[in-house]
């Protein structure tokens, strides 16, 4: 066996929406759910492998017992596992954030830093989102329109679609809008320094923390860079490479790709259904699934009708 399906870890937050339990059959009881962790070992939500002799075991728990190969060569200069797959539902906007480098928050928080990407999979009219700001801006201003409530007066406004994608580096102010679906592909971080929340409350009438200081020290106050040009890839950084896999049943029914020894590779099936097969595993897909394929594995096959992400880790 040697496709692992794998089961996320579920998140709640005071912007989710319920979408990604009635559309992506998320299997959660809670009121809403804000994000599912879908290819994770970090600490503070693993994902669970559900299928074959390693059904019930973390991604961690799975790479420990088979040795850090199944990783693959590019991932040798990483100390842990490099990357985290999200899918987030924004019915509200999430709190605008900064996460710090990699130099920052090993020494602060004891963990990587924070790039990531963003995948717009769905989004209403209007729908837009923060990344970074407008001008160059002081720290001590920063402050102050943190402080009087007028720090997205000098915010990045970005309308948004389905298909849109955004590289956000470490040290880039942003924020997710509402009625906005997404995919996100991260470093293996869960270090977020919140600066403003529209002074909101959870369900016990409580704001949640900011963290103003520590992003004062790492926000890069200047305009919005340009979007990188990572063609023929969505993204590629030295944390992730991201491609996008499309099948219509029509003009292509199926697809292959290659898993050397030089990464692995994760796939996160964003609509369609379908099967997924290599050499000795064959298992049904449908929409909102996530697989691992650990490096080596050769030629996997994917059929039917979809449209999936694949996540790999360039030399």
């Amino acid at each position: 066996m040697s496709i692992l399906k794998l089961k996320p870890s579920c998140k709640e937050y005071i912007w989710g929406g319920r979408r990604l339990i009635e559309e992506y059959a998320k299997d959660y009881d809670g009121e809403s759910l804000a994000e599912t962790w879908e290819l994770s070992c970090h600490p503070d939500g693993p994902s669970v492998i559900v299928n074959g002799s390693h059904a019930g075991e973390t991604l961690r728990e799975y790479i420990e017992k088979e040795g850090k190969h199944v990783l693959g060569a590019n991932c040798a200069r990483f100390e842990d596992f490099p990357i985290l797959v999200k899918l987030i539902d924004a019915r509200e906007s999430s709190s605008i954030q900064v996460h710090p480098d990699d130099a920052y928050a090993l020494k602060n928080e004891g963990q990587s830093g924070k790039t990531e990407m963003w995948y717009v999979v769905d989004a209403g009219e209007g729908a837009s989102l923060y990344y970074g700001f407008k001008e160059n801006i002081s720290r001590d201003e920063f402050r102050q329109r943190i402080e009087n409530d007028t720090l997205t007066e000098v915010l990045n406004r970005v309308y948004v679609k389905k298909g849109d994608i955004l590289f956000i580096e470490a040290g880039t102010i942003h924020a997710i809008g509402r009625d906005m679906l997404l995919a996100e592909i991260q470093q293996n971080s869960n270090v977020t320094y919140r600066v403003y929340d529209y002074g909101r409350t959870d369900k016990h009438g409580n704001r949640r923390r900011l963290h103003i200081d520590k992003a004062l020290d790492v926000t890069n106050r200047v305009p919005a860079a340009a979007e990188p040009d990572c063609r023929p890839h969505l993204a590629d950084c030295e944390y992730f490479t991201v491609d996008k896999l499309e099948l219509d049943g029509v003009r292509e029914s199926s697809l292959e790709v290659t898993v050397s020894g030089s990464t692995f590779a994760g796939i996160l099936i964003l609509d369609g259904r379908g099967e997924i097969l290599d050499r000795t595993e064959r298992l049904p897909f449908a929409k909102g699934d996530c697989f691992f394929l650990p490096a080596g594995d050769g030629v996997c096959r994917i059929e039917g009708v979809c449209e999936a992400l694949l996540v790999t880790v360039r030399g």
